[in-house]
């Protein structure tokens, strides 16, 4: 559909450009409200009525009659008070979209897009939160990749931050463990921090005069010395390997793991310091509470100033992230090593080092990047930027985005369903939301191993009869669709609060819903060709021969097919649509109604009891054209496709 726009506004404006002061932009194809005033529409004639002074609808009128046979379109109408409205050419556009399903429409736009995203401090499991980060980072690569992009995933590993700190006090100072003892510890080790990490903080809280020790650790782990670092370095990788694995549950993957070690040894931040002193991006404030600090002055006089170098020598976060957003854009004339992390399914995970390691892919000089991070990370995001701004890197600070999003909490029943222990304040709530320093939350893993227990659950009542290894298969499958599903379908910036009946309903706007219709499209097919021999080779032959009979449909079949065909086309706006909004719930609806109009197709048109020849091959076509834009759209959204349910 959107290039057929594309060629139809190109061609209208050929035709009127010598015979109105018009511009091309101002060409702009829309859609009807209703599929009765026709297909497509358009509203200019409103806009240059008024540069020439005349009544709308009849300039309207004058235009189309300049107008040639335009291609794909049946008739043009004048529609209101001065619409252009289309009707297509219902058979020619069908067989065009079937024989362009295997082209692509899409064109890239950038040199090479950097995506960061999920960026889990490495002291503890994966929560809940985690997965929205990374199911929208993921989605967005995804699309993307789709349009044609050269995209790179980076994982961001704050592995010198304070939460690395809070779990290595824990360790020496509390459990009095070194080295060699923590790696003997048996329990999940990321469960194990994620517990200490808890303790850790509340011991601090509790005890001020510990906090020396915690900075003391702190920096040591900043200069690399050990034993600190050295502990740092094991706890960050065990608990990289986990959320790694975590993650690749719900399909998630990523090109890069740039660590903020690599950052402070390979002295990416002093580069950095010098050029925003050199500009004079930020001064050593001289008195007041920010004496002794690196400052960065706000944009705005209502702003405090913001520390990036303590006064004790330590950069803060903005700080390091400046210096690494420099690099992203290869604006920093440095470089990291790199070394393999993880080599898995043809898959390699690299990840940064501060020493040659070898051959290595090029990483980094991005023309654009998307740091996925939520909401809370507004201001310091703005520094990031603005930090950019005062080197005078504008064009690098434009396509510096944030990609912001809201939190996600707990509904109460699913605390009861996790069988979470909460206050009887907490309990009243109407939702809880998740906090790692409290050890309040849910874990990323036991979140998802409850969703594929109630899933196989709902799965073995289904189909009793499946080996268990299929069953436990299909289970995962629909648990990452429901998961996926969710927290996708909410504008970034709401709240949601997850609830696993909600997630996990076969009926309704949610992620099995839509694997369901699939399985239900796939079984035709299957039935087609169990009953019939039709297979693949007889699909090819349908799809050549072009031939469509639309005069056997009855007037309702015939608008019933169009309202779902047509629908079907758009997907590949959506897709832009929701990459330029980065609201991917815009993805998401979509492929929900794509499937209402279907199971409603389906609902009144048989495709195995139908006898006639020429109506049943339509309905043939119309669900493989549907199949093909849904897979697309799942296989977008990351989500599944079980061979049943």
């Amino acid at each position: 559909m959107l290039e057929f726009k594309r060629k139809l506004e190109k061609k209208i404006y050929g035709e009127l450009k010598e015979k109105y002061p018009l511009h091309s932009s101002e060409i702009e194809i829309s859609y009807t409200p209703h599929q009765k005033m026709g297909d497509l529409a358009l509203a200019f004639p409103f806009h240059l009525a008024k540069k020439m002074k005349r009544q709308p609808r009849e300039l309207a009128q004058e235009i189309i009659d300049h107008l040639p046979s335009l291609e794909g379109v049946e008739r043009v109408e004048v529609a209101g008070p001065g619409f252009i409205n289309f009707f297509l050419d219902r058979k020619q556009f069908f067989s065009r979209r079937l024989h362009s399903l295997g082209q692509a429409s899409l064109s890239p736009e950038e040199e090479k897009i950097i995506i960061e995203h999920t960026n889990i401090n490495p002291n503890k499991a994966a929560h809940i939160g985690h997965l929205r980060n990374a199911c929208l980072g993921d989605t967005l690569g995804r699309c993307l990749k789709y349009k044609g992009e050269n995209v790179e995933i980076q994982n961001y590993i704050d592995d010198t931050g304070v939460q690395v700190a809070d779990v290595i006090f824990g360790f020496m100072e509390l459990e009095k463990k070194n080295l060699s003892q923590i790696k003997q510890i048996e329990e999940k080790f990321d469960y194990y921090c994620w517990d200490l990490y808890a303790h850790a903080s509340s011991y601090l809280e509790s005890h001020p005069e510990a906090q020396k020790r915690k900075s003391e650790i702190l920096k040591k782990i900043e200069e690399g010395i050990d034993p600190e670092n050295e502990i740092a370095h094991y706890i960050s990788h065990q608990i990289i390997k986990a959320h790694l694995k975590t993650m690749g549950r719900i399909g998630v993957n990523y090109d890069l793991l740039p660590c903020e070690s690599s950052i402070l040894h390979l002295k990416f931040w002093e580069k950095a310091f010098s050029l925003l002193k050199e500009k004079k991006a930020i001064f050593l404030a001289g008195e007041g509470v920010n004496r002794g600090c690196w400052v960065m002055k706000p944009e705005r006089e209502t702003e405090k100033e913001k520390i990036i170098v303590r006064s004790d020598g330590t950069v803060t976060y903005v700080g390091k992230d400046i210096a690494y957003q420099l690099w992203k854009f290869g604006l920093l004339e440095k470089d990291f090593y790199y070394k393999p992390f993880i080599k898995e399914d043809n898959k390699t995970i690299w990840i940064s080092s501060s020493t040659p390691e070898g051959k290595s892919p090029s990483f980094g000089k991005g023309s654009q990047v998307y740091n996925v991070i939520d909401s809370r990370q507004d201001y310091l995001q703005k520094i990031v930027v603005q930090g950019l701004k005062s080197l005078k890197y504008l064009a690098q600070a434009e396509k510096s985005i944030h990609f912001s999003y809201e939190m996600v909490a707990l509904s109460p029943k699913s605390l009861k369903e996790l069988n979470l222990i909460v206050s009887d304040e907490d309990r009243e709530k109407d939702f809880l939301e998740v906090s790692g320093r409290k050890g309040l939350g849910v874990k990323a893993d036991d979140l998802l191993d409850r969703l594929e227990a109630k899933a196989l659950s709902e799965v073995e009542e289904r189909n009793p009869d499946l080996p268990s290894e299929r069953k436990k298969e299909i289970a995962h499958k629909i648990s990452n669709g429901a998961l996926r599903y969710f927290m996708l379908k909410f504008a970034r910036n709401s709240l949601i609060v997850f609830d696993f009946e909600e997630a996990l309903n076969f009926e309704g706007e949610t992620g099995p819903y839509l694997q369901y219709t699939l399985v239900r499209i796939n079984s035709i097919f299957r039935k087609l060709k169990e009953k019939e021999g039709f297979d693949e080779k007889d699909l090819q032959a349908l799809l050549s021969s072009g031939e469509m009979a639309m005069e056997k449909l009855t007037e309702s079949e015939l608008s019933d097919f169009w309202n779902v065909v047509f629908f079907a086309s758009q997907f590949e706006e959506e897709v832009l649509h929701s990459i330029r909004s980065l609201e991917f719930s815009h993805l998401a609806k979509y492929s929900f109604s794509l499937c209402q109009k279907f199971n409603s197709y389906y609902h009144v048109y048989s495709i195995l009891a139908e006898k006639n020849k020429e109506v049943k091959r339509i309905r043939i076509l119309t669900i493989y054209y549907i199949k093909e834009v849904l897979e697309r759209a799942l296989s977008l959204m990351g989500i599944l496709q079980p061979e049943r349910m």
